[in-house]
């Protein structure tokens, strides 16, 4: 059995800041301790003198293989999490999507397939529930009860994924009973639906018009709405990709309250805006995703959301379509752009940008990137941090390195770069998934097939 020790670098978690050497052995932590304290002796000696030494990411919201707008998200498992692999996160919770009129079950073998023996890193799924029904009411016991404890619901997309307030109450009424966790994606798609219908009628056609009818109030009625729906439930609540400040107002007025309710939001929201959306000719087609980018003031809302607790984690929501025969399909008609945008490589070094620029603390980075999606999904203390018994998923970090974000170098299957051009310092060295080498000295070590699936328990809810 391989003993690694990793040598001489700060360990950040998100509750501590330590000089200590950590030992892997069987997959797991072993012991910490202070530099040279100890006297081990490993198989496998990793110096990460000047480095950092933190958990892997959990990235707990991405799409891969998605189907959407009758294409297929560019990412499939295997390029996906090697991907992810490369930026520092070391599981993924991706969705598995009930069929419309077929069950849970159904959808989630669907996606054990496409996923199963692919994947670089550790995986797990939430269950999309595209037609709640009593049939598959019942069958959300038994998906908690196998390590399937999270479920989501949209007020969007009529016709599609689109669940109206009363089957949302039933779904929430159901976890409530059987501990599992409703997620939603809040915007009112039905009032969206006509302002698209009216600015396509005007003639606005372009990219930027996506956001413009996509409004921050109609994310924020949603928000309300899903938050009562729950209190009347008595259920934990989850939003996903917040990206208006007027949403958060809704969650902090929540929270406040004292209800158990939680946001995340993503990289896109944090750090691009509607003037990426408006870029010129059809570029901003790149930047369609729902719920949308917001004018760049709302950044601050989020931001702060993030340092007081109301935003609990960023997620990615990685959901990449390729400009050329992808994103193109929307051409002439903003409404007909695949909503998604590719992530999954960069979010833990943009959000150590925003440790370097003052926006979060070293220890927050950790808590919103890998503890408290851990902790939120039941993946803790397994994964999200590095502690003796918790999964080797360890990673190296150079906090001084300086790149320079790019789809020449990122290994996300997709031909552009949400952030082309983008310099950030820091950068992934190393990465150990269950104390295997899948990245060493920025090469690839690992394989397909090295991830494993990982059921969940139900949720802390923390925070």
């Amino acid at each position: 059995m391989t003993r690694t020790l990793i040598t001489g670098g700060l360990v950040i978690t998100a509750s501590d800041e330590l000089h200590a050497d950590v030992l892997v052995e069987g997959g797991r932590v072993v012991a910490m301790a202070t530099h040279g304290s100890h006297g081990w002796t490993a198989d496998r000696v990793i110096d990460a003198t000047r480095k950092y030494v933190i958990p892997g990411g959990v990235d707990a919201h991405t799409h891969m293989e998605m189907p959407f707008g009758g294409t297929l998200a560019s990412d499939t498992f295997e390029t996906g999490t090697l991907a992810a692999a490369w930026g520092g996160t070391t599981t993924i919770v991706d969705f598995a999507i009930q069929p419309r009129g077929g069950s849970l079950v159904e959808g989630l073998d669907a996606w054990h397939e496409k996923a199963d023996g692919k994947c670089a890193v550790d995986y797990a799924f939430h269950m999309i529930m595209s037609d709640v029904n009593e049939s598959s009411l019942k069958e959300m016991d038994a998906l908690v009860s196998a390590g399937v404890t999270s479920f989501k619901l949209f007020t969007a997309y009529p016709g599609v994924f689109l669940s109206d307030d009363g089957q949302i109450l039933r779904a929430m009424q159901r976890a409530a009973s059987n501990g599992g966790l409703v997620m939603t994606h809040a915007e009112n798609g039905l009032a969206i639906d006509v302002l698209v219908e009216q600015a396509l009628a005007r003639g606005e056609r372009d990219p930027r018009h996506h956001g413009e009818v996509r409004k921050a109030l109609l994310e924020a009625e949603a928000t309300h709405r899903v938050i009562r729906l729950s209190q009347v439930a008595g259920a934990p609540l989850y939003v996903v990709h917040v990206s208006a400040q007027e949403a958060v107002a809704e969650l902090a007025r929540a929270r406040d309250e004292g209800l158990p309710v939680f946001g995340e939001t993503c990289p896109q929201y944090l750090f691009l805006s509607t003037d990426n959306l408006a870029e010129p000719g059809f570029e901003g087609a790149k930047y369609v995703c729902s719920t949308p980018l917001r004018p760049v003031e709302h950044q601050a809302a989020l931001w702060r959301g993030l340092r007081t607790n109301d935003l609990q984690v960023v997620s990615t929501d990685h959901c990449p379509f390729c400009f050329k025969g992808q994103k193109e399909l929307g051409r002439g008609d903003f409404s007909k752009i695949p909503n998604g945008m590719p992530g999954v490589e960069n979010r833990m070094d943009l959000l150590h940008q925003a440790v370097v620029d003052g926006h979060i603390s070293r220890r927050r980075w950790i808590e919103i990137a890998c503890a408290a999606p851990a902790r939120m999904f039941g993946l803790y203390p397994k994964k999200g941090t590095i502690a003796p018994g918790a999964d080797a998923d360890i990673v190296v970090y150079d906090p001084h390195a300086k790149q320079v974000m790019s789809a020449r170098t990122h290994h996300m299957n997709v031909d552009y770069s949400a952030y082309e051009g983008k310099r950030v310092t820091g950068r992934v060295e190393t990465v150990l998934s269950r104390g295997v080498p899948v990245i060493a000295g920025r090469t690839h070590v690992g394989h397909a097939g090295h991830g494993c699936y990982v059921p969940r328990g139900i949720g802390e809810y923390a925070g």
